[in-house]
């Protein structure tokens, strides 16, 4: 007699096939698509520390704290339709007094631009209206998806070029571990501007184009390994002018002493940094190998249940042979009236 397999074996063989499929689909389809730049961003960060800065109130140079804050908005639209991450940027440079103003317009300095990368590896992309027109390097305002340790091209706004971010080892900020990177920018020339003669020391001439210069004694970023979101830094940022082909700086603009991330922001950035890792942990690490685990189970289960179900029991398999020897009875009838004997 044939046997066919019972619905609970095949429901046990089918669950655990299509847990195997689910987990390998997690693992080499849905892990790496999940490691992508989002686009919906509305984070500010802000940075504070004392140092120098120009008042253009007075035109002279004072002491106190300097506040940096930088708003990063994304263009949801723009990034749907060119599949990109797009994000406007917007940084202040604010005494005490502008501070108060809250109008970037009165800031020390108020700069803006339009950030443009590959979701998936974080490389500039020159398209959708991006400002600077030739931004470079591998990091600005994130790193990479899995940090190495290595040396990173980090692009530097007022540098308008990438300088090199070394790995200096690990930090802990706010109980999450992150890379340490740092590097330092020697003084550059990045422009010019007209300003009065006997700003910088020329009271003959009315107006002079002054040249600007900039340098950084400082850089240091603390970066999530798992999403390359920052989630602490620190820069000395210093801008200057200096007469046209002289040598030396004779107005300070700007000079940060180690401005870095409010604990506040260290907090938030933190905080977006874990549940991005955790979202990102849990589909490349610990569903797919639980999901897997499980299916195998099911599977092999399944595929026993079904062989044991289409195996015949070997009594089963006899019940229709008859013992030696013994075969069907069958009775001849015997007729009423006896057999003649030649009686007559």
């Amino acid at each position: 007699m044939r046997k066919t397999a019972s619905p609970l074996s095949l429901a046990l063989l089918g669950s655990g096939v299509f847990l195997l499929v689910l987990a390998a689909m997690l693992a080499w389809y849905v892990a790496p698509r999940a490691a992508r730049t989002p686009v919906d961003v509305d984070v500010t960060t802000v940075f504070t520390g004392t140092g120098r800065y120009f008042e253009t109130e007075d035109l002279e140079t004072r002491k106190g704290r300097i506040t940096v804050t930088r708003h990063v908005l994304g263009d949801v639209a723009a990034s749907e339709r060119s599949g990109q991450a797009v994000w406007n940027v917007s940084t202040t440079v604010d005494s005490p007094r502008t501070l108060r103003l809250k109008d970037p317009r009165k800031a020390l300095l108020w700069t803006t631009g339009r950030w443009v990368t590959d979701r998936r590896t974080n490389a500039p992309v020159h398209c959708c209206g991006e400002s600077p027109a030739h931004y470079e390097g591998e990091a600005y305002l994130k790193f990479p998806f899995d940090v190495q340790r290595r040396t990173y091209r980090w692009w530097d706004d007022t540098l308008q070029a990438a300088v090199p971010l070394a790995y200096t080892g690990t930090r802990r900020v706010a109980g999450h571990q992150g890379y340490v990177f740092t590097g330092s920018v020697p003084p550059a020339r990045t422009g010019s501007r007209q300003v009065p003669g006997k700003l910088v020391g020329r009271p003959k001439q009315p107006q002079i184009q002054a040249e600007e210069w900039y340098a950084n004694a400082g850089i240091e970023l603390v970066v999530d390994r798992r999403t390359g979101r920052i989630i602490d830094a620190s820069i000395s940022p210093r801008r200057t002018l200096r007469v046209p082909g002289g040598q030396r700086d004779v107005v300070t603009l700007l000079d940060g002493r180690r401005l870095r991330f409010t604990p506040a922001t260290r907090r938030a950035q933190v905080a977006l940094a874990s549940a991005d890792a955790r979202k990102l942990r849990l589909v490349g690490e610990t569903v797919p190998p639980w999901t897997a685990g499980a299916g195998g189970v099911l599977a092999l289960a399944g595929a026993v249940l079904v062989a044991i179900g289409r195996r015949p029991r070997p009594d089963a398999a006899r019940g229709d042979e008859q013992p030696d020897g013994e075969g069907p009875e069958f009775v001849t009838p015997v007729s009423g009236q006896g057999t003649a004997r030649g009686e007559h």
